[in-house]
């Protein structure tokens, strides 16, 4: 079974052509990596299971369908992480928002965790855990390592783009995820997705 899928909906290109753009400022960078999230959101979700129902319309009863089975918590890893949650959490409000504090070290860009903060029912629940970038693997890994501690069982890694290494790294490491990209980059360069968007932190929150 494929576990690595790449969106390439026409919407979502297009809006990471934006975010691409080095010329793209704070606030639109921030609007539109939710709006990318927002229409992820409906892939990374296509297999939830549904339960029939039975409803009063206007004009009578109706057989449909309601969303059955586990709940969902979003898990951003910080910092990045956090610009992607709205987008996710407009689509299923009723989601739990849990975070994982990571920083990545600027010699050896090994991650460090620093933060755990989880639903108290993270094992019973679909678990989403979004970054922007899948660069090196190394984060993305280390997420995981601590939800599946802590009882996660049902995740899976969503990210805007995603470096061939990190790709790889991520299914050797947790070959049970299943990996959501807007696009698959070139290559890595010094620990940085080329061509990517340049620091997605930065360019987020307006640091440097």
């Amino acid at each position: 079974m494929i576990k690595f899928h790449v969106m390439d909906h026409p919407l979502i290109q297009h809006k990471l052509s934006i975010i691409r753009d080095k010329n793209t400022g704070t606030n639109e960078f921030r609007e539109v990596v939710n709006e990318i999230a927002n229409l992820m959101a409906f892939e990374v979700t296509r297999d939830m299971p549904l339960k029939d129902v039975e409803v009063e319309t206007p004009m009578g009863k109706a057989r449909t369908q309601k969303l059955a089975g586990k709940k969902v918590a979003v898990i951003p890893i910080l910092r990045a992480g956090i610009g992607m949650v709205d987008g996710i959490l407009d689509l299923i409000p009723s989601a739990r928002v849990g975070h994982i504090g990571m920083y990545r070290d600027e010699k050896t860009f090994e991650p460090h965790e620093y933060f755990v903060k989880l639903p108290s029912d993270i094992e019973e629940r679909e678990v989403l855990v979004v970054d922007p970038m899948l660069a090196t693997g190394g984060s993305a890994i280390m997420a995981i390592d601590a939800l599946k501690k802590r009882g996660a069982q049902n995740i899976k890694f969503v990210c805007l783009v995603a470096a061939p290494e990190g790709v790889q790294a991520l299914e050797a490491a947790h070959p049970d995820v299943d990996i959501y990209a807007a696009a698959l980059d070139q290559k890595l360069d010094n620990g940085y997705i080329v061509p990517g968007l340049g620091d997605a932190g930065d360019r987020l929150f307006g640091t440097k």
